[in-house]
């Protein structure tokens, strides 16, 4: 049996969840693996047959993407091409973790691809959503990396095919403490606008991880150090509290490890806005700009007693390969 699994390489998420998922698909399967984007900063061991362009963006500096660079970089004479060259009708079973290149080679060549990601809860109608829907972002959403069905993730198992994050096992282990500083981690916003922010707060030691930054440096009570995911789960490990935007695996990890919480969302980002969303309803503070309304909530943060305790997520990582097999491989 052979299974092609592709994964979105823009971010460390999607990887990490496939790290956690590969070995038990090997268990009953040969897997190949296409990663496609490769803006990440995890150590990826298993072996990578294809590594794709695919449909990758550029964080920016101001609190979105930089869509300028982003289209720049983009190749649309490579992109088709590797979705035509991509051989997805020699394998049993495609799965696609809202990556492009494989959803779209089997589209167009009629091959069944399952999506097993995070975006694709979204789709799902019990998935908390905010009022206003930005139809813009849903479509782009839907058509990124398009499948025939889907098993989702998300915080909590809102409707059927989902389940709740997979946390890597670098996260399980750890035997978490308090030691009074705040981690953040916010890609879309330079150095200088987190500085400028942050400093305010003098009686607080932020640890920021940046992608703007090469070198390790300090400014006031703020310490900017380059993306590095060993660090960063180190640092993880003893702070009071997490500010982050509103992706998925980090403000998992953090409600997992019982980490005091705030996320900032993307600006234009469909998937992060639904994500806010669903955890604004679960108790967790939003600021949804950081310069206009950030100081303000950033200080009724800091001040806030955190009574929401750890979210004991189990390790679902053989129940989802179970399932899959099950349902999708007759």
């Amino acid at each position: 049996m052979r299974i092609l699994y592709g994964i979105q390489g823009t971010g460390n998420g999607h990887l990490s969840r496939a790290i956690e998922l590969i070995p038990h698909f090997q268990k009953v399967a040969e897997v190949d693996i296409l990663i496609s984007g490769l803006h990440h900063d995890l150590e990826f061991k298993h072996s990578i047959k294809y590594k794709k362009q695919g449909l990758g963006f550029f964080f920016g500096k101001n609190g979105g993407i930089d869509f300028l660079k982003t289209i720049r970089k983009f190749n649309i004479y490579r992109f088709i091409k590797d979705i035509r060259t991509l051989p997805v009708e020699e394998y049993d079973l495609v799965i696609s973790d809202f990556e492009p290149v494989t959803a779209w080679a089997c589209k167009i060549k009629k091959v069944f691809c399952l999506g097993l990601s995070h975006q694709s809860a979204m789709l799902n109608i019990r998935t908390p959503m905010p009022e206003k829907i930005d139809a813009f972002g849903f479509q782009i959403l839907k058509k990124y990396a398009p499948c025939n069905q889907n098993v989702s993730f998300h915080f909590q198992e809102y409707g059927h095919n989902m389940f709740t994050p997979v946390i890597r096992r670098e996260i399980r282990v750890l035997e978490s403490d308090n030691k009074g500083y705040y981690l953040v981690y916010l890609p879309a916003y330079s150095d200088e606008k987190l500085i400028s922010v942050l400093s305010h707060f003098s009686s607080c030691k932020w640890i920021v991880f940046s992608k703007h930054s090469k070198e390790k440096y300090r400014a006031d009570n703020v310490e900017i150090n380059p993306v590095n995911g060993e660090s960063f789960i180190n640092k993880l490990k003893d702070c009071e509290g997490v500010l982050c935007g509103a992706g998925f695996e980090t403000p998992a990890e953090s409600m997992f490890l019982g980490k005091k919480l705030a996320v900032i969302p993307m600006k234009n980002q469909f998937e992060q806005m639904c994500n806010a969303h669903a955890l604004k309803e679960m108790g967790v503070p939003v600021i949804m700009d950081l310069e206009n309304d950030g100081p303000k909530k950033i200080k009724e943060w800091i001040k806030e007693d955190w009574n929401f305790g750890k979210i004991n997520y189990t390790d679902n990582s053989k129940s989802i390969i179970e399932f899959i097999f099950k349902h999708y491989l007759l």
